[in-house]
């Protein structure tokens, strides 16, 4: 986790490419069978990216290590609860990277999995800062069936992504 951690701080003084860069060896050099670190790396992977389709398959990929260990933990008769922070954000990058391509049934459908989610985050500054995000996304949006407002997506939550 520390050169997960030291990737990402090169991602946020501004050095994408190296901490892409270095994210994808990390990728390669971790096993399948360590899901929470492959979880993480493709989780700031995805906001290394330069194609919004690649950051959407990067996105897609830690949903389904957080799922995968999800159900390795409850199989084993572990906490797979804990892992219940992690999906709000989630989803929320899922739903900012369909509508930054313009997908906006996709990107309801993934905040609505968002919001439905946000009664797991904690009461501090992740949480709220995760709660902020999707309701600054549910204003650009706007309601089902109409169009998004115009405007750049909204930041990502504080954890990870385009910016952090």
């Amino acid at each position: 986790m520390v050169r997960i951690g030291q990737a990402v701080m090169l991602h946020r003084a501004g050095d994408r490419e190296e901490a892409r860069n270095r994210l994808v060896q990390l990728w390669r050099e971790t096993g399948s069978g360590a899901l929470l670190h492959r979880c993480t790396i493709a989780h700031y992977l995805a906001g290394t990216q330069d194609d919004p389709r690649a950051e959407l398959e990067w996105d897609r990929r830690a949903l389904a290590a957080a799922e995968a260990l999800s159900a390795e933990r409850a199989a084993q008769g572990g906490r797979a609860g804990e892992l219940r922070t992690l999906y709000p954000s989630l989803h929320l990058r899922l739903a900012a990277d369909h509508w930054a391509l313009g997908e906006v049934t996709a990107a309801h459908r993934e905040l609505a999995r968002a919001r439905a989610l946000l009664g797991g985050l904690p009461h501090d500054a992740y949480g709220t800062g995760v709660r902020a995000a999707v309701l600054r996304l549910a204003e650009r949006l706007g309601p089902v069936g109409e169009g998004p407002a115009p405007g750049p997506p909204p930041g990502p939550p504080p954890q990870g992504g385009r910016s952090g």
